[in-house]
């Protein structure tokens, strides 16, 4: 599954996520499916997770940057 994921983009992981909830919340879900899908849901939840974060951390990276690069104001 790590491969898989190491594949993903981060919308391909929220529609997953998407559809993994739509599955959880059908009465329909057998409970030793749902305990799968949930597994599935938190790695992926991982993963969006440290996706954001490294979004964050080049967007900042991208701040300090062109702080650095514009005269100060005042």
């Amino acid at each position: 599954m790590e491969n898989a994921q190491n594949d993903k983009t981060f919308e391909q992981a929220m529609e997953r996520l998407q559809a993994l909830l739509a599955q959880l919340q059908s009465e329909e879900t057998p409970l030793d499916e749902a305990v799968k899908l949930y597994a599935e849901a938190a790695e992926l939840l991982a993963f969006c997770h440290g996706a954001l974060t490294d979004a964050k951390l080049k967007i900042e990276e991208i701040d300090t940057r062109l702080a650095r690069a514009l005269p100060d104001e005042g």
